[in-house]
């Protein structure tokens, strides 16, 4: 496979490059200005463009696909000879979703907490030796990539609302049709492109629905526009499982989940983390990760 990155700078669009040039794929890109960490990571795997800037001759007939990053503008001219040649021109999201299409898909989403409810369930798999694909949305400890790509049963996506390119207004995580959700909260964001709060929470509602039947949505049961967003939901396809802070206590500056399993010393503390934790541990149930193998890994999370 022979794949183009027009923006290939960007931190999600560089990451997915490196993974599938770690496939065994041809990844060429460009962009008008890259920077660091994305320069040099690009320069340690042989895919740094020669020069800086846009040229269309790069686009040709041999390539099977072209991603577009939302860095890039409509009048791309790369992107206005792809479209010329009929090449297929894929966003960042759609072409993960092309990737992981018989895969099981988990994803994250939520106004906040979305990398670190992540971040805890490719720890636990990590920790029990599960194999998983998994696209983040910050570097995370113990991972060399922020996007992996290989043939994994299933593939943990972190879900951002913001719009998928510049020539697809749709919100990333609609696209992904997940198996697994997990949704933290709602909170209205990116005000340029959800001008009301109304339309913003609109996406969440849409997303549900996007669920595939017989999937599983974990919700944060104290966000209480999130709590009637999905109780008035009508994708009676799917089960839908609420979850709170977990019992806990602090002695001597540690945070302590008081479970049923056993008393649980933890890395990190404050309610939310401990909300995000709980959440985590949904989806890692869903996973096959029973609750004696979860806390053992969540305890040596570090954040």
């Amino acid at each position: 496979m022979r794949i183009h990155f027009i923006a290939i700078g960007g931190s999600a669009m560089h990451n997915l490059a490196i993974a599938l040039h770690k496939k065994g794929y041809k990844v060429s890109g460009s962009d008008d200005e890259i920077f660091e960490p994305s320069k040099s990571r690009l320069a340690q795997h042989g895919l740094l463009p020669k020069i800086e800037g846009w040229n269309e001759e790069q686009i040709t007939k041999d390539i099977d696909a072209v991603i577009l990053g939302m860095h890039a503008r409509i009048d791309n001219p790369e992107l206005i000879k792809a479209k010329e040649l009929g090449v297929k021109i894929y966003s960042y999201p759609e072409y993960i979703y092309e990737q992981s299409k018989n895969k099981r898909r988990v994803v994250i989403g939520g106004s906040h907490g979305k990398t670190s409810i992540t971040a805890m369930i490719l720890h636990v798999l990590q920790q029990n030796n599960m194999e998983a694909d998994y696209m983040v949305g910050a570097q995370l400890e113990g991972f060399d990539t922020m996007v992996k790509i290989t043939d994994a049963p299933i593939i943990i996506l972190e879900g951002d609302e913001y719009l998928s390119s510049p020539i697809d207004r749709r919100p990333k995580f609609h696209l992904y049709h997940p198996n697994i959700a997990l949704l933290s909260g709602i909170a209205w964001d990116h005000i340029n492109v959800f001008p009301t709060f109304e339309n913003y929470v609109e996406q969440f509602n849409q997303f549900i629905h996007l669920i595939e039947p017989n999937g599983f949505l974990a919700y944060c049961n104290h966000d209480d526009t999130l709590k009637n967003l999905v109780e008035n939901n009508t994708n009676t396809s799917i089960t839908k499982m609420a979850y709170t802070t977990p019992k806990y206590e602090i002695r001597n500056g540690t945070t302590y989940l008081q479970s049923d399993v056993a008393e649980v010393p933890l890395q990190i503390f404050g309610e939310h983390n401990l909300q995000n934790l709980n959440g985590a541990k949904l989806i890692c149930h869903q996973l096959g990760i029973s609750d004696t193998d979860f806390y053992r890994a969540i305890s040596t999370f570090k954040g």
